[in-house]
């Protein structure tokens, strides 16, 4: 019997042991557990933020996607401003040839009377 009671004794130590180690992976675990709340708790925050971040992106989207509207349309007008005064530089540059060509014309026809009117004189 005694060898029996040696036996129970240790079985009882060993249980004993076994229980207090539970206990402390159970308070570890439990300890983990509110860490891994925290996390979510940060990880939830983080969602909300991105959340922002997101709509804040759709509403930049929104107004490039507008100013790009108005620039096209801006780019139009100006195509059309630059077609518009090439036409109407090509019309004055050609109107000052022609004005160069006909002034060039009167002096000479000038130059000619000239001639015959100093030729009259002498």
């Amino acid at each position: 019997m005694n060898s029996e009671k040696k036996i129970l004794s240790l079985l009882e130590k060993m249980y004993i042991d076994f229980n207090k180690r539970f206990e402390g992976m159970d308070k570890r675990f439990e300890g983990m557990d509110k860490r891994f709340e925290g996390i979510d708790k940060q990880f939830d925050g983080i969602d909300k933020r991105f959340e922002g971040i997101d709509k804040q992106f759709e509403s930049i989207k929104t107004e490039l996607s507008g100013i790009n509207g108005r620039l096209t349309n801006v780019e139009g007008i100006v195509i059309r401003i630059e077609n518009d005064h090439g036409q109407k530089l090509g019309a004055l540059f050609d109107g000052y040839k022609l004005n160069s060509e006909k002034l060039d014309r009167i002096e000479a026809e000038v130059a000619k009377h000239e001639e015959i009117i100093l030729r009259r004189i002498r």
